[in-house]
């Protein structure tokens, strides 16, 4: 088991380094510090996987987009939605622009050699139909009606933006694997925002794509796919992206994605992180429905969102408790 958002606000030892860092992209780029917060929660609670620190905006970031992240508000990027913006992106510099995340990897890797050797360090990236609704849109929403309806207006336009970033994504994603990742995962935060056929278009297409790239450069690497409220389309996402676990959201019937999703495929998730807050009783009883529902086939215990900042570190530790006892 691990949990999304297992290192973040609600551990006083992350805010500590949080705020030595300053502002965050700082700390996404600074390995020490990145490192740091990463093996937090592995040594406070001993997780199954050690997820990299880091933010899935860092690709937009790589390729040249303006990037802060201002308190209160989120990410703001410089909005693109021309060819002028899209021309002013650099694929070739994102290696070189994400060493410092990649030192951080390489630093995580020792450290888990050294301290807790049966943990997996699990690399990330966002998917391209959620980077870029941040990159169109210049920050974060509910509805990214700027990244959607440029989809429809300009599909051409929205297309060239979905190619460049399938080519970053899987560049940085197989640099991860080059570092020391031992699995990948791909959120797709927004991927339920969207219709069917715009579905299959801007997410399942892109997904399928990057996985078939890392693949045939690091076959024997995991590769997690989270297409957030995909609904009725996460059993048709599990099979044609080619993905090998596919995590689940809060809103998905575990009973119902056990029995659509073959069981070759495994599943993630997808605790509510509310539960966690809540703790007791109410807690455990979500958590046992979960593994009742889970029991016999390939699946990984873990939130369907992040742990929010609200969350008593300690009922973090007793849910890692039931779920080793059962």
């Amino acid at each position: 088991m691990w949990l999304m958002r297992q290192a973040g606000r609600y551990l006083p030892e992350y805010r500590a380094i949080r705020a030595e860092a300053g502002d965050f992209v700082t700390l996404c780029t600074t390995p020490e510090l990145a490192a740091e917060v990463t093996l937090q929660p592995i040594r406070r609670y001993g997780m199954d996987g050690a997820i990299l620190f880091s933010d899935i905006l860092m690709v937009p970031w790589a390729l040249g987009q303006g990037l802060r992240f201002a308190e209160g508000e989120g990410p703001i990027l410089d909005p693109v939605r021309d060819s002028a913006g899209l021309a002013a992106l650099n694929p070739r510099q994102i290696v070189a622009r994400v060493a410092p995340i990649l030192e951080t990897v390489r630093r995580v890797s020792a450290g888990l050699a050294a301290e807790s050797p049966r943990t997996a360090l699990i690399g990330f990236a966002g998917s391209p139909f959620t980077v870029a609704c941040y990159m169109v849109e210049g920050r974060g929403g509910r509805d990214f009606a700027a990244a959607r309806g440029l989809a429809y207006a300009d599909p051409m336009l929205f297309g060239r933006l979905m190619r460049l970033l399938v080519e970053a994504t899987t560049e940085y994603l197989c640099a991860q694997a080059e570092a020391g990742a031992e699995a990948l995962m791909l959120f797709d935060s927004w991927a339920g925002l969207l219709p069917p056929s715009q579905f299959r278009r801007w997410v399942i297409e892109p997904t399928s794509q990057i996985v078939r790239a890392v693949r045939r450069r690091h076959p024997l690497v995991p590769i997690i796919g989270f297409p957030r409220l995909a609904g009725a389309l996460l059993p048709e996402y599990a099979q044609r992206t080619g993905v090998g676990t596919v995590a689940m959201d809060t809103a998905t019937d575990p009973r119902w994605a056990a029995a659509a999703v073959p069981r070759e495929i495994a599943l993630q998730g997808n605790l509510d992180p509310l539960a966690v807050v809540a703790g007791g009783a109410a807690l455990e009883a979500e958590a046992r429905t979960l593994l009742a529902a889970m029991r016999g086939r390939p699946f990984i215990f873990n939130l369907g969102h992040g742990l929010v900042p609200p969350t008593p570190p300690e009922h973090v530790a007793a849910l890692v408790r039931l779920v080793r006892t059962g």
